[in-house]
């Protein structure tokens, strides 16, 4: 007598469906935000190591340190000197600013590696891509936080200045990130 296995298949559908999904298949562990302009944030709510305080954050594409070059030039100071609390002059009321640069990563489980992995530690072989079990790619974000000579915070929605500082820092955004020659800002200012 001859065995016979019983028919099962599954639906071609369903089987696709489940090849495509486990192939393209990465689960995030951390998401870095995609900010389109600026956005206010409560500062540990963005990153730990900011203040409590509302910091206004953007997206910083240039290179490290290119934002603190920046503030020397346009105001015309040496950032560290002035222990990060850069003068400004809004509505002819004094603000102090001062800036972080922040990096926040994309953190995602591959299944992919971890399965062919797996297949062929059965069969007896070495693990092959365990490198790439974990993807992660950093994105880099500057974090603004503006305050006054009572150490408010300047970017609470309740505060009279609020919009004229958001304002401010958008002008001082897009003026940094149109800017390749910071020393064009300084005989500007000057």
């Amino acid at each position: 007598m001859k065995f016979q296995r019983p028919s099962f298949s599954f639906p071609k559908s369903i089987v696709l469906a489940f090849l495509a999904l486990f192939t393209f298949s990465c689960i995030p562990l951390q998401i870095a935000p995609n900010i389109d302009g600026a956005k206010i944030y409560k500062g540990k709510k963005f990153k730990k190591q900011l203040p409590k305080q509302h910091v206004y954050v953007f997206e910083d594409p240039k290179d490290t340190n290119e934002f603190y070059t920046y503030i020397n030039a346009k105001f015309d100071i040496d950032y560290d000197i002035g222990g990060g609390n850069v003068p400004i002059t809004i509505n002819n009321k004094k603000h102090y600013l001062t800036f972080y640069e922040v990096e926040r990563n994309t953190k995602t489980v591959n299944l992919v590696p971890i399965a062919v992995d797996l297949a062929n530690e059965s069969k007896g072989n070495e693990p092959v891509f365990e490198a790439i079990y974990t993807s992660r790619s950093g994105s880099w974000y500057i974090a603004l936080t503006v305050t006054d000579d009572a150490f408010n915070d300047n970017l609470k929605e309740t505060d009279p200045s609020h919009k004229s500082i958001l304002r401010y820092l958008d002008n001082l955004r897009l003026e940094y990130l149109s800017t390749a020659n910071y020393m064009e800002i300084y005989f500007k200012n000057h």
